[in-house]
C-alpha cells in the first residue's frame, strides 16, 4: 500500500476507530458518520487510507476506472490484513486460485461477470416471485400470534438462505448447516476482528470450498435446472468457467444471496417498528394504492436508511485528486456507503425515514462494475416479505427496546429481533 499523509486532525481517526473498533460505534454509526462528513467528507487518514463519507465522492470512486480492486484475490486480501497472525502456508493452500468476482478487475472481471450474468438475469429473479412468496407463507405459517418471534432466526435468515440454496441446487437437507458457517465466513470482510474470529472464518472458508467442490463435481456428472448447472453449461465464444471460478462464484453468490437480504429484512423491519407513523402510512397505502410501486419505494428507502452493507473499498491505479485530497497511485480508499446514504447533499432530510421518497438509488449495493449481482434478488425478497407481513398481521411490536446487533460494521445487521405479531 502506498503511503498516505496523516490527517491534520487526529480526532477524525478517533471517530472512525469508534465505528470500526467498538461495539457502541458499530451499533449506532450514523451520528459518527455525520461528524466525519461535516468535518471532512474526504480525508487522508493516519491509518493509511483515504476515507469518503459523501455520496458524490463515494459514487465516483466506485464507478471511476482509475479505481478498482487491489487484486490478488482472497488470498492476497487475507495475507495483507491477517498474514502475520496465522500460519500462512495453510492459509495459502486454502485460498489459492480463488478467482472471486469480488476481487477482480477488467478484463478478468468483465469476462467472469459476463459469463455469470447469463445465468443470473433480472428476468430469472422475477420468475422466482411465486416460489419466494410460497416460502414466505410457509415461514409465516409458523408464527404464533401473541408470542415472541425472533424475526432473524425464523424469517430473515431462513428465507434468503433457502432461496439461494434452491437456486444453486444445494440439497434441501443441507440448508440448515450453513447458518453458522456463513456467519463465521463473512467476518473476514470486517476491518477489525479478533484471532478467534479469524480462525473460525478460515475454517468456515475451508468448509465452503470443500462443500462446493463436491457439488461442482456432482453437477458436472449430472446437470440439472439449477443455477450451478447453468453456470457449468454457460459459455461465450467457447469460454467456460473453470472449477476454481465455479467454486468461488458459487460461494460468493451463496453468501451475498442471503447475508445482505437477512440484514435488509432485519434492519428494515426494525426501522418500520421504530417509525410507527411510516409503518401505518405504508399499511394504508397498500390497502388502497399502487401496491408494487409502494413496496418498491419502501424497500429502496429501507436500504438507504440502514444499509445492510456499510463499507466498500477501492485501490487507486494512478494518482487521483479526490475533492482536493491527493490519493497516490497504489493508495486505498474506503467508501462508507452508510454515510453516503445519509448525505444531505444527496437526500433531503436524510435522517428521516420516508417510505415514499423518490430521490434516486442509494449506494447500498455499491455502484459501477462491482454493483452487487444479488441486488435484484434482495429487492424482490424484501418487497414480498414486507408486503406479506402487513397483509397477514394487523399489528406488530418490538418485544425488546434494545435488540441485539451483530458486532460488525461492513455487513451491518441484527443478531436477534424479537417481535410480537397480532
Amino acid at each position: 500500500m502506498a503511503p498516505v499523509p496523516p490527517t491534520a486532525d487526529p480526532s477524525l481517526d478517533a471517530v472512525f476507530a469508534e465505528v470500526v473498533g467498538t461495539p457502541e460505534g458499530r451499533r449506532d454509526p450514523y451520528e459518527r458518520y455525520r461528524l466525519l462528513r461535516e468535518a471532512a467528507p474526504v480525508y487522508a487518514s493516519g491509518l493509511g487510507m483515504v476515507i469518503c463519507t459523501r455520496y458524490a465522492e463515494c459514487q465516483l470512486v466506485l464507478r471511476d476506472p482509475r479505481f478498482g480492486k487491489a487484486g490478488g484475490g482472497l488470498e492476497e486480501v487475507v495475507r495483507n490484513r491477517f498474514g502475520h497472525r496465522h500460519d500462512y502456508e495453510e492459509l495459502a493452500e486454502l485460498l489459492s486460485d480463488r478467482r472471486s468476482l469480488l476481487f477482480l478487475n477488467p478484463p478478468d472481471h468483465t469476462r467472469l461477470r459476463g459469463l455469470v450474468s447469463k445465468a443470473f438475469t433480472p428476468r430469472t429473479v422475477e420468475g422466482l416471485r411465486p416460489e419466494i412468496a410460497a416460502m414466505v407463507d410457509g415461514l409465516l405459517d409458523e408464527v404464533v400470534a401473541g408470542e415472541v418471534t425472533d424475526v432473524i432466526s425464523d424469517l430473515a435468515f431462513p428465507l434468503p438462505a433457502n432461496v439461494i440454496s434452491h437456486m444453486l441446487g444445494v440439497p434441501e437437507e443441507d440448508w440448515p448447516r450453513f447458518r453458522s458457517v456463513m456467519n463465521a465466513a463473512v467476518v473476514l470482510l470486517e476491518p477489525v476482528i479478533g484471532d478467534e474470529e479469524l480462525e473460525a472464518g478460515l475454517l468456515a472458508q475451508r468448509e465452503l470450498v470443500e462443500y462446493f467442490s463436491q457439488l461442482v463435481r456432482a453437477r458436472r456428472r449430472h446437470l440439472g435446472e439449477d443455477l450451478l448447472s447453468h453456470l457449468i453449461a454457460v459459455q461465450e465464444g467457447g469460454d467456460r468457467l473453470s472449477d476454481a471460478e465455479l467454486i468461488s462464484t458459487a460461494i460468493l453468490l451463496f453468501g451475498a444471496g442471503f447475508e445482505t437480504t437477512t440484514n435488509l429484512i432485519g434492519n428494515g423491519l426494525h426501522a418500520l417498528l421504530t417509525h410507527r407513523d411510516e409503518l401505518g402510512r405504508l399499511r394504508r397505502g397498500l390497502e388502497s394504492g399502487d401496491r408494487p410501486q409502494l413496496l418498491r419505494l419502501a424497500v429502496e428507502e429501507l436500504l438507504r436508511f440502514d444499509s445492510p452493507v456499510q463499507f466498500d473499498g477501492r485501490h487507486a491505479f494512478e494518482e487521483v485528486d479526490l475533492a482536493g485530497v491527493p490519493v497516490p497511485e497504489g493508495g486505498d480508499v474506503v467508501t462508507i456507503l452508510g454515510a453516503a446514504n445519509r448525505d444531505p447533499a444527496r437526500f433531503s432530510d436524510p435522517d428521516r425515514l420516508d417510505l415514499r421518497r423518490e430521490e434516486g438509488p442509494p449506494l447500498s449495493f455499491a455502484s459501477g462494475i462491482h454493483f452487487c449481482l444479488g441486488a435484484a434478488l434482495a429487492r424482490v425478497e424484501g418487497q414480498i416479505v414486507f408486503g406479506k407481513l402487513l397483509d397477514r398481521f394487523a399489528d406488530m411490536e418490538l418485544a425488546s427496546a434494545e435488540p441485539e446487533w451483530k458486532n460488525r460494521i461492513t455487513l451491518r445487521g441484527l443478531a436477534q429481533l424479537p417481535v410480537v405479531f397480532s
